[in-house]
């Protein structure tokens, strides 16, 4: 296990380090408004304009939900070193402890996984995309499947179906400031709302409701106000498509 006196033995932390989650803890601040449903769908539907033409609208969430999961993930992971580095007063000591032992996190990113070194791709945007989204699932199994179901370096006849210069400019909306993806930013169910609204969108694009999909919410409630389950009772729905709670 990592020596807290191993600070003094590896000499001082990188700086850059610590000029980073400082910014990343003042950005969290716990008394910050958190980003509302109407600065969600916006900032959502200027991801969905960024791809849209290139991928039709029942591609939109395959291709937008796994990064803005990456960015949740790499968002919170940021606050959770944030907190070791309150408690070992240095962002190196809490970038260490964390390399050397995973279970302090609720998932564990590597380095170059993490949205801050996403956000670096220049060049075979696509491939390296589809790469760093495995390293994250070679290392949190419960992932697979749901952030790697995309190739971002698929083809089609020949063709990108999503060029890198359309990843670079999703990737940079992702990366909007205002919509930071942390523990004191978003509710929990950030990621919920999100694949909503990106199925209602597509419902809209097809000329359909929303309800065709999903079971809006609002119906779940109901049905669980009326049928007053218990603790490990389940309500089976067979018609309920995708349920967004």
């Amino acid at each position: 296990m990592f020596n807290r006196d191993q600070q003094r033995a590896d000499g001082p932390p990188n700086s850059s380090e610590n000029q980073v989650l400082d910014a990343y803890i003042q950005k969290s601040d716990p008394n910050r408004q958190r980003m509302s449903i109407s600065s969600l769908e916006n900032w959502l539907w200027e991801a969905v304009c960024s791809i849209r033409g290139a991928v039709d609208a029942p591609k939109f969430k395959d291709y937008i939900l796994p990064l803005i999961f990456v960015k949740r993930l790499s968002d919170v992971l940021d606050d959770e070193i944030g907190k070791l580095s309150d408690e070992f007063r240095e962002a190196g000591i809490a970038n260490a402890i964390v390399e050397e032992d995973h279970s302090l996190v609720r998932f564990y990113i590597p380095r170059e996984a993490r949205w801050s070194e996403i956000r670096k791709l220049t060049v075979q945007v696509g491939q390296e995309l589809t790469n760093r989204m495995r390293m994250i699932t070679a290392e949190n199994s419960s992932l697979q499947g749901i952030i790697d179901i995309v190739d971002y370096n698929a083809t089609y006849s020949g063709q990108r179906i999503v060029d890198d210069d359309r990843l670079s400019t999703l990737i940079e909306i992702l990366s909007d400031r205002r919509y930071r993806l942390g523990l004191n930013d978003v509710e929990p169910d950030i990621l919920g709302c999100a694949y909503e609204y990106l199925l209602r969108k597509f419902a809209e694009g097809q000329g359909q409701s929303a309800g065709e999909f999903f079971t809006l919410k609002e119906v779940g409630w109901l049905i669980a106000h009326l049928v007053s389950p218990t603790h490990g009772k389940s309500v089976y729905d067979p018609a309920c498509g995708s349920v967004v709670y």
